[in-house]
């Protein structure tokens, strides 16, 4: 073998004779590769391995020098959401805070954020995101939608309640308005989100508002135009009140009319059969003396006598006085039993009369009390709802929001990846092992040669005797 060292051969040392080893291939050597035999390749391939690492350090540089900077731009937002809606009175219930934040993260990745945001940058028409992709407008908006996902990147603070919202691009402005273009078109939406149900709620209630009114006003004229129809005023109830004591005042004349016609007719019977009148009493006590004293002249004296002559002319002229006076009498109760009738009657057309007169106008009274209710009914709503109203205008209008921006992202001034020198070390590092495995591969797989004495001993297991030093040219 050759040596590099400048000497004269030399005799071996003394071999120590063993039993030869069977011979194996190189896979199945003894000991795999030994010191000696890995820096005889290298040395036999030490200006190749230059070349290859040279090589693989300028081809690396080129690379990286090729790789396009991506520029990082954050846009930084704040969470709060326990602000309060007056209007709606919404809290978050327990166990729900802590699924917010999660919920915009994924919210601000979404589809609803992302086109807005394309459609407003135009990215639909910028290569870089569309990767060269030409098809319906739908299936590019896809594409670029899914490049400008791949390309945000959000993130909550560490115990805070920030919100990161970062963009990569090549060029630093573009990132600075991609974020942007996202942080508010997420702040717009949110902001719409939360107050658009309150603004709502205003409108309809606006709408619920005239409604009422306009109930309020047909009530009222409603009841107008029943008292201007009927003749009603507003001081009905007096009115009624008065009417219903003239109508008890006739009941009670009525039944006094009636009282005395009875009393009336029980004199006329009272007459006819035995009249208790005083000149009539006279004359019949008068006429009971007179037959008295004509019985006992009868009993002593003829009828022809002169005395009974005279006491029967007497007796005679005694009932017709009493039959004109009785007459005289039941003429006069008579007369006034008519004019008792006469004033029964009176009465009683009067009152039968008045009676439905009343009724009906109680009726009358009766169906405006019930507009007045209606009318009284729609205004204290009516009152109820235009008390509150300043309210809820007020509340819709107090653009309220569960998040606010911090901080909008500025362009960067350098880019965030790659890091080139990092990438360039772990080139050379790389190139360094590829270059020294490099003669290795190619000296075991494809060109084996004997370099060294334990090529001999430990692959073929023949003892080397001597080793000769490199012969100078």
């Amino acid at each position: 073998m050759i040596s590099s060292r400048p000497t004269l051969p030399v005799a071996a040392p003394e071999p120590v004779y063993s039993m030869p080893l069977p011979p194996t291939d190189e896979e199945s050597g003894r000991g795999g590769i030994s010191p000696a035999q890995v820096i005889a390749i290298l040395r036999a391939y030490r200006w190749h391995a230059v070349v290859c690492v040279l090589a693989l350090i300028f081809l690396t540089a080129i690379v990286i020098k090729l790789v396009p900077k991506v520029y990082v731009a954050t846009a930084t937002l704040i969470i709060n959401y326990d602000n309060k809606d007056a209007l709606a009175g919404r809290d978050f219930p327990a166990g729900e805070t802590n699924t917010f934040v999660p919920t915009q993260i994924e919210l601000i990745m979404s589809r609803v954020i992302l086109r807005p945001v394309v459609q407003r940058l135009k990215l639909n028409t910028n290569p870089q995101y569309t990767h060269g992709f030409a098809g319906p407008p739908n299936a590019v908006m896809e594409v670029v939608t899914k490049s400008l996902h791949d390309s945000l990147q959000v993130q909550q603070g560490i115990g805070s309640q920030l919100l990161y919202i970062s963009a990569s691009a090549k060029y630093p402005e573009l990132a600075a308005e991609i974020a942007n273009a996202v942080a508010d078109e997420y702040l717009k939406q949110e902001r719409q989100r939360t107050n658009q149900p309150a603004g709502e709620r205003a409108e309809r209630y606006s709408k619920q508002l005239a409604e009422l009114r306009e109930k309020a006003v047909a009530a009222q004229d409603r009841l107008t135009e029943f008292r201007q129809q009927n003749g009603l005023t507003d001081v009905e109830g007096d009115r009624a009140d008065v009417e219903g004591a003239a109508l008890a005042d006739l009941q009670s004349k009525l039944e006094a009319a009636q009282n005395q016609r009875r009393d009336l007719e029980s004199r006329q019977l009272s007459v006819t059969a035995d009249s208790d009148s005083t000149t009539v009493a006279s004359l019949r006590s008068k006429l009971q003396g007179q037959q008295s004293e004509m019985a006992q002249l009868r009993a002593t004296l003829g009828p022809k006598h002169p005395k009974v002559v005279e006491l029967s002319s007497q007796m005679e002229s005694t009932r017709r006085s009493l039959a004109d006076e009785v007459q005289s009498l039941s003429a006069n109760n008579s007369v006034q039993l008519a004019r008792a009738r006469d004033l029964e009657a009176k009465y009683r057309t009067a009152l039968d009369t008045e009676r439905p007169r009343l009724l009906e106008r109680r009726g009358l009274q009766d169906q405006s009390a019930k507009l007045v209710l209606e009318l009284q009914s729609a205004q204290a709503t009516y009152k109820r709802a235009l008390d509150g109203y300043d309210q809820i205008v007020f509340a819709s209008a107090g653009n309220y929001t569960d998040v606010t921006l911090v901080s909008r992202a500025d362009p960067p001034v350098k880019a965030e990846k790659p890091n080139k020198v990092k990438l360039f070390l772990v080139g050379c590092m790389a190139s360094l092992g590829l270059g020294m495995a490099g003669p290795f591969a190619y000296e075991l797989f494809l060109n084996r040669r004997l370099r060294c004495r334990d090529d001999l001993e430990r692959h073929f297991g023949i003892p080397v005797l001597a080793q000769l030093d490199p012969i100078p040219s």
